[in-house]
């Protein structure tokens, strides 16, 4: 029987919310199922904001706001700031091991232990990171520091070990590069805000959060110290978007109608990867063994994640302990 004064490693779920987590009620009934206290959580929300009994049903959240938190706008520097903000707070605790990112709108696919022994049984972080050679985001201005050669792209949705955590914490070198060269492209519904680009043909339509991670590790040459792929699912819809400069920006969000366990399980059923810029398929292991590829996705509006978890969708939550 183990001790119970063993202090288990934990893994920190750092939240990025616009203001409270709608999809917390699906959360608490996630964590409910871990008895060892072998998790922390840590929320950025806008500047002012509390987690209180007014503002969340889960006893999990409350007061686990960060009090530092910015002002995050989509496509801007900000976003990996927060990020930052957010490793800084976790890794104040000796025992954060791992560092999951998750936005208010992802929901867990299995239950906490099949989470928890996945991301604990391997040594490297997951990093979605592969040679962006097609689109034009990468500014020129910012070799020699960054070169093209170490320049990545991928969701920011990554899972780090404590080493990439503190990497992230500590740069001084690539995040100013980002914040100077690494913006959007300025657009029509934004020219109010900004001023009107000279020529917006030459602009480079860089996302930070998409790029910033997977550089910087790249960059300081940790890239055998990651599986290449992140845990996390989106649906990218590119034929929803008319606009072509548009396509793609933004993932298919789930509603109330599509959110079915059949839905799910087709997730669940992804076992592979296909990277088309490097040629390269990665087909998911875990523990030496195929293995679903995400124990997450998103993005999921608060009634279908609520439907969800009424049908018992989500594994259930209590006692699922193998790949279904």
């Amino acid at each position: 029987m183990p001790s119970p004064f063993l202090q288990r490693p934990k893994i920190a779920f750092l939240f990025i919310a616009r203001n409270r987590l709608p999809l917390d009620v699906v959360w608490d009934a996630f964590f409910r199922d871990e008895k060892e206290n072998k998790f922390s959580i840590f929320v950025h929300s806008r500047p002012g904001f509390l987690l209180n009994k007014a503002t969340t049903r889960s006893v999990y959240f409350l007061n686990r706001q960060l009090n530092d938190s910015i002002q995050v706008d989509w496509g801007e520097a900000s976003m990996i700031q927060a990020e930052r903000i957010l490793l800084r707070s976790a890794l104040l605790d000796p025992l954060n091991e791992r560092f999951v990112f998750l936005s208010d709108s992802c929901i867990p696919l299995y239950n906490f232990s099949y989470i928890y022994d996945y991301i604990m049984s391997t040594s490297t972080s997951f990093v979605d990171s592969f040679a962006d050679t097609k689109e034009g985001r990468y500014n020129p201005k910012m070799d020699p520091v960054i070169p093209v050669h170490n320049w990545r792209k991928g969701s920011q949705w990554v899972v780090l070990t404590r080493k990439h955590a503190q990497i992230v914490v500590e740069d001084d070198t690539v995040f100013p590069m980002f914040q100077q060269h690494c913006k959007r492209k300025s657009l029509p519904e934004f020219w109010r805000d900004h001023p009107l680009p000279a020529d917006a043909s030459k602009e480079h339509n860089c996302i930070p959060d998409e790029h910033y991670v997977q550089t910087l590790l790249a960059q300081e040459g940790f890239e055998e110290e990651i599986t290449r792929r992140s845990l996390t699912h989106s649906s990218w819809d590119l034929s929803s978007s008319k606009d072509r400069e548009r396509k793609g920006w933004h993932p298919l969000t789930y509603k109330f109608s599509d959110a079915t366990p059949m839905l799910i399980q087709s997730i669940k059923d992804i076992d592979n990867i296909y990277y088309e810029t490097e040629y390269r398929r990665e087909w998911c292991t875990s523990k030496g063994k195929p293995a679903p590829c995400f124990l997450f996705a998103r993005k999921f509006t608060r009634p279908a994640a609520l439907r969800l978890l009424n049908m018992s969708a989500l594994g259930a939550f209590h006692g699922e302990t193998r790949i279904s």
